[in-house]
């Protein structure tokens, strides 16, 4: 198998990185990890050495440099059809690409309002009308295709890309006291209970680095 090096931040703060890390660790494919932390200002010039935007995640393939969340999994998708990243009927497949790119493309007022934050204590915020409306669209993404697929995850027994862009989503509910919906909450401790989400959170739990503007 080729060599692969992903870069990422803070396991605390970097929603982007985690969309990549978790799919790849639950799909088990070996990868090295290169942890580069945010600066006080939620960057890092540091990130210029390796990536193209200046920002992470990025992923080195034997050389190949792929950057952005969703393209990373798309190029996994394509390098280990094997993994199931997707889902094999054509219509589904369609379907977990409009959801993904929903997630990397909108709710920008959940982003802003509510960053993730591995090591938050629970507690609610007052949630506007725009906050609101982001939530209750998750809340009928993950319904909605939970019915369909009968899940665990969002499209059948299997974790995919899917599942992945919606993990940071799973962690801001939970700390910001977002969703009593009964759907989303099973959904949430599904996610909660893999391994690598586990690993992950127990690794950002342990980190020195603080980024006030993260911390909402």
């Amino acid at each position: 198998m080729s060599a692969m090096t992903l870069y990422i931040a803070n396991k605390t703060y970097s929603s982007w990185s985690f969309r990549p890390w978790i799919a790849m660790t639950v799909k088990e494919l070996p990868f090295e990890e290169v942890l580069v932390p945010f600066d006080d200002d939620g960057g890092n010039p540091k990130f210029r050495e390796f990536s193209p935007t200046g920002k992470v995640p990025v992923l080195d393939h034997s050389g190949a440099t792929v950057w952005e969340s969703l393209a990373i999994l798309e190029h996994l998708a394509d390098y280990f059809p094997e993994m199931r990243f997707w889902p094999e009927d054509l219509e589904s497949r369609s379907l977990a690409r409009c959801v993904s790119a929903e997630m990397a493309a909108g709710f920008a007022t959940l982003r802003a309002n509510c960053p993730m934050n591995m090591r938050r204590e629970p507690s609610a915020v007052t949630m506007s009308d725009a906050l609101k409306a982001d939530v209750a669209r998750v809340e009928t993404i993950w319904k909605t295709l939970l019915e369909r697929s009968g899940g665990p995850f969002l499209f059948g027994p299997l974790f995919g890309v899917a599942d992945a862009m919606y993990a940071p989503v799973v962690n801001r509910f939970e700390v910001y006291r977002l969703s009593e919906d009964e759907t989303a909450r099973g959904y949430m401790e599904t996610i909660k209970a893999l391994p690598a989400w586990k690993a992950w959170e127990e690794a950002a739990r342990e980190e020195p680095w603080t980024v006030a503007a993260d911390e909402a």
